[in-house]
């Protein structure tokens, strides 16, 4: 069995804090992952902008679902975060957040990636770089 590559509701289920703040993976192949977000009231900070947490969240997960694809739903592949560093650049001037995470290196247990996110102006919001490590699915 493999995933339908488009058809993103046949991969696997984000985390329910990912689901809970409206976050959807929109593409997902080997070492690469993207998540959106459609910017609303709740995601803002005291400055009308959205809260640098977010970021930070959709980075993490974008960046270890890159290293985390197998093509085969049976073959779950997780991942953990070791390290991650975050460069907040820019606020967004449109309405969606889209984080693109690539596992730029590393070996079979530790990996590396690099993140950005922009919204759909293509205003560079975010850069990240982090370390994962992968743990058995049990």
């Amino acid at each position: 069995m493999s995933y339908d590559m488009d058809n993103p509701a046949s991969w696997e289920a984000l985390s329910l804090a990912a689901q809970h703040i409206g976050m959807e993976m929109t593409h997902w192949g080997p070492d690469v992952a993207r998540m959106e977000i459609e910017l609303q009231d709740i995601h803002k900070n005291r400055h009308g902008i959205p809260h640098g947490g977010y970021y930070a969240m959709m980075l993490d997960t974008a960046m270890g679902y890159a290293g985390a694809f197998t093509g085969d739903p049976e073959d779950k592949k997780m991942t953990m975060t070791l390290n991650m560093s975050v460069n907040y650049l820019s606020r967004p001037k449109g309405t969606r957040l889209i984080a693109s995470g690539k596992r730029i290196g590393g070996g079979a247990k530790t990996f590396f990636t690099e993140g950005i996110i922009v919204d759909e102006t293509g205003e560079v919001i975010a850069t990240a770089q982090g370390t994962f490590r992968v743990r058995s699915a049990g």
